[in-house]
């Protein structure tokens, strides 16, 4: 072990012995009863789940080790330097669909992992190491994102026969309308394209045996001939892609939330009516009020635009949120409560049904859910639980 590698694992020692103020605490029973669910949605049984963003803001180390037991595929990231940090955790293979410059599969270890290749580019840079790879082809169906066109199919398969060390184990596309509650126009038409592309790969002779074009939203709406795996993100943390509305929502009603913030109130003060709190002043108290100190703002992904609107929860009771969030700290209202300092409050809630749930919180403030998630900062602990 070098010397660099021993002092990164004492100071991981010692950060996690170190007492903190806030915590992102992580179901495992909610991310296993998520898993099972999407298995049984899958076509062919096969789920890839996809830990790319540090895992949704999960924690990409604490996923997967709740999925290390389970038989899957794939784990899906975005680049290969997350692929290396599941390596050193579990056994299981790793997808890696980001974009990779050319020039650095001559450094890559393939062992134990897939690529995806998007261009006959990607595919040349790869084919030129004259190693063994695997690889998935992407399909540009109606993304307008990455992947090959239909119409450059052709000449991308002839190129491919000329590297006989690279495998292709797999062929994807990504839908790009799934979670629209009012049209399966969209899906319905990448999916037909995505089957043609199949069946070209399949005449030129190749045998993917992993072949997914649904996401999360799209599990409950494609319709294909030949996927049988599905790639899932946000609802394999519990949160569904479909609005309510959605017809298809009923079947993603089971999923649970697995992410649980929360933070401890770490000073009160006493204010009189009239005096504020926070930059701008934009909170005056029109009594004399108790202000609890949290010590996380919007450096450690709380939204600002929460300021004077969003909640917290102590025990049963809802705070409101006092002023502007800051970077490092928010301010709440605990004048009608007992709370006192060293207190934990809840800050997005597990529980689907509550005010503070992660969904709640977006529909009621106008937020994004997968940007609230991947802009909880790092520096945040996770902690599996149950």
């Amino acid at each position: 072990m070098s010397f660099r590698s021993t002092i990164a694992k004492k100071l991981q020692s010692f950060e996690k012995e170190f007492a903190v103020y806030n915590n992102i605490l992580i179901s495992r029973s909610a991310i296993l009863n998520n898993f099972d669910l999407l298995t049984k949605l899958s076509p062919g049984g096969f789920v890839i789940p996809v830990l790319k963003s540090n895992a949704y803001g999960h924690g990409l180390e604490q996923i997967t080790e709740i999925l290390k037991d389970r038989t899957l595929p794939y784990i899906a990231v975005d680049g290969y330097f997350e692929a290396l940090k599941i390596q050193e955790i579990s056994k299981q293979p790793v997808l890696v669909m980001g974009a990779i410059k050319s020039v650095n599969y001559a450094n890559i270890n393939p062992k134990n992992c897939a690529f995806v290749v998007h261009d006959i580019e990607s595919l040349d840079a790869i084919g030129a190491t004259n190693r063994p790879f695997t690889v998935h082809i992407e399909i540009e169906t109606g993304m307008g994102r990455h992947g090959v066109r239909i119409d450059e199919l052709t000449d991308f398969l002839n190129q491919i026969k000329k590297y006989k060390k690279i495998l292709v184990e797999g062929i994807m596309s990504h839908l790009a309308d799934a979670d629209n509650p009012n049209s399966t126009e969209h899906v319905m038409l990448q999916t037909k394209r995505f089957d043609n592309a199949v069946e070209m790969v399949l005449g030129s002779g190749l045998k993917p045996k992993y072949i997914h074009i649904a996401q999360s939203a799209g599990s409950t709406k494609v319709v294909s001939k030949y996927a049988n795996t599905l790639r899932t993100g946000l609802a394999l943390y519990g949160i569904s892609p479909v609005e309510s509305n959605d017809s298809a929502a009923n079947k993603l009603q089971s999923l649970i939330p697995a992410l649980k913030l929360a933070s401890t109130i770490t000073k009160i003060l006493e204010i009189d009516s009239g005096e504020s709190v926070g930059y701008g002043c934009t909170f005056v108290a029109d009594q004399k009020s108790r202000i609890g100190v949290l010590p996380l703002g919007y450096y450690e992904g709380i939204p600002r635009v929460l300021s004077n609107v969003g909640k917290v929860k102590f025990n049963d009771t809802y705070l409101s949120i006092a002023g502007r969030v800051c970077m490092n700290h928010t301010m709440i209202d605990i004048t009608n409560s007992d709370a006192k300092s060293g207190d934990e409050v809840t800050i997005i809630s597990n529980y689907s049904k509550d005010e503070l749930s992660l969904a709640n919180i977006c529909s009621n403030n106008g937020l994004f859910s997968y940007g609230l998630l991947v802009n909880l900062n790092q520096n945040i602990r996770r902690t599996i639980i149950d």
